[in-house]
């Protein structure tokens, strides 16, 4: 029987226009098993570790221990999952985290604290202004209001001298966040980014560095993070929609596809300032995850390396449709990937044993691209997916789903085909009799977590119709 390609398929909106349909927690791999050159794999589950202060609000390993802020409060987890309360560092949205030989720095709510190991103290200076954003750098913490890039003194970081600060002044756009990268300051507005240099100059000690300057800014403070060799963000220049790139040395790569720049088209200036972005180095996989309100969007940079084809991939923890992904801020510390709940106060790990999230069920889903015969049609009378069973949730008797489309737009009646109960890891996934197709044809794959199944590939056996 052919090979169908299953990383990705095809469908239709209102727009008269084709669409990448992208996996649905289910993560590409670029392995050749023998069976297929890349499989898809079931996306890490989410096992609670206890329930915390709030929701989450950031998170990060400091001295061989894992900190986050949940609620207004900052937390303290060990290996066991316990968690210790160290004190308020007031409401709002997502935290930024740095750290100094002596004190960890937490933005949150337009203020900054520092941490000692002991205690938890505000920056009261009056200079200080509104904190955005943070980051320690030469012995400086840097911080920024939207308007000035404001240093703490070297021989005391509770302190700023107002006849220090910088700006960056190559376009009159906000300062939305602030990165360090290769020991430079990144500064990230709204339509540039430019760059600093520690000099130490009398005054703002730090100098621009005029020819790295990149034309392309960022719609948020957390809309950026460094990705391995280059700063990730989700921005563009004056006048351009909102898309994702790669940034380093005064150069811009864009690597959201047209699919991707689709979707975000769909939320507002307002919703995207509000988004995300976090880097994952795994087992040879190295994501960057865009969380978006209601799904995450994870973009694997090693996987479209090896496949030579962008590689994205959708995350949510919904059964029915898209509801926001219920893991952030992702932590490796005592041998694990923390995780917290933007959507409820608790706080978990992130397990390739199941997929349930939170020990709740979510869908997955995969499509097919458009199989075409000339217009001639065709009888499709078998399909087989071949898959790694027996790893189903103990006591469950899931089934697969899959139905096709002639339109890209509406799909017919389910068929189901079971996935085998726990154990039975020779089962075979197959359908019989399968209709057949007038013009073109595009098959769907759908499941839930139950199913905790990787899909290596996908075989048709079709009779194409004379002329």
């Amino acid at each position: 029987m052919p090979e169908v390609p299953i990383i990705s398929g095809i469908y239709t909106d209102n727009a008269a226009d084709f669409r990448v349909a992208l996996p649905v927690n289910l993560v590409p791999v670029p392995t050749s098993a023998g069976i297929s050159r890349s499989y898809l794999r079931p996306g890490d589950g989410l096992v609670q570790l206890g329930a915390g202060p709030g929701v989450d609000r950031g998170g990060i390993e400091w001295r061989g221990q894992c900190y986050r802020v949940m609620g207004s409060r900052l937390v303290r987890i060990d290996g066991n999952g316990a968690l210790a309360d160290l004190g308020d560092v007031g409401s709002g949205g997502l935290v930024t985290f740095d750290y100094s030989f002596d004190y960890l720095a937490i933005a949150s709510g337009g203020g900054l604290y520092y941490y000692n190991g002991s205690t938890l103290t505000q920056v009261t200076d009056v200079d200080l202004g509104t904190v955005l954003d943070v980051l320690w750098i030469d012995g400086y913490f840097m911080t920024t209001d939207g308007e000035f890039l404001v240093v703490t003194e070297l021989a005391n970081p509770f302190a700023v001298d107002p006849l220090k600060y910088g700006s960056a002044e190559i376009d009159p756009d906000p300062i939305k966040a602030l990165l360090k990268f290769r020991n430079e300051v990144y500064a990230l507005n709204r339509h540039t980014i430019e760059i600093f240099d520690n000099t130490g100059a009398t005054g703002f000690p730090f100098q621009r560095n005029e020819r790295a300057a990149i034309q392309k800014g960022v719609v948020g403070t957390h809309a950026c993070c460094i990705m391995g060799d280059a700063i990730a963000f989700l921005g563009g220049a004056r006048n351009e929609a909102p898309a994702v790139f790669l940034g380093d040395a005064g150069q811009a790569q864009k690597i959201s596809t047209r699919e991707i720049d689709t979707l975000l088209q769909d939320y507002t200036e307002a919703q995207l300032e509000g988004v995300l972005l976090e880097a994952r180095l795994d087992r040879s996989h190295q994501y960057l995850y865009v969380h978006l309100p209601d799904r995450t969007l994870v973009y694997d940079a090693a996987a479209t390396e090896a496949l030579q084809a962008p590689v994205w991939f959708v995350l949510t923890s919904s059964l029915n449709g898209f509801a926001r992904y219920q893991a952030q801020g992702f932590v490796w510390c005592y041998g694990q990937w923390i995780c917290g709940d933007p959507t409820a106060a608790r706080y978990g790990r992130l397990s390739d044993e199941v997929s349930h999230h939170y020990g709740q069920r979510v869908r997955w889903e995969f499509s097919t691209p458009i199989v075409y015969n000339a217009a001639r049609g065709a009888v499709f009378h078998a399909m087989e997916l071949t898959c790694l069973t027996g790893n189903v949730a103990l006591g469950a008797d899931p089934y697969i789903l899959t139905s096709y489309s002639v339109d890209g737009r509406s799909w017919s009646v389910p068929r189901r085909a079971s996935a085998g109960k726990i154990g039975n890891t020779t089962k075979r996934v197959q359908w019989r009799q399968m209709g057949f197709m007038q013009n073109w044809r595009a098959q769907r794959f759908q499941s839930d977590s139950d199913a905790h199944v990787s899909i290596a590939r996908l075989e048709a056996t079709f009779e194409p119709l004379a002329v």
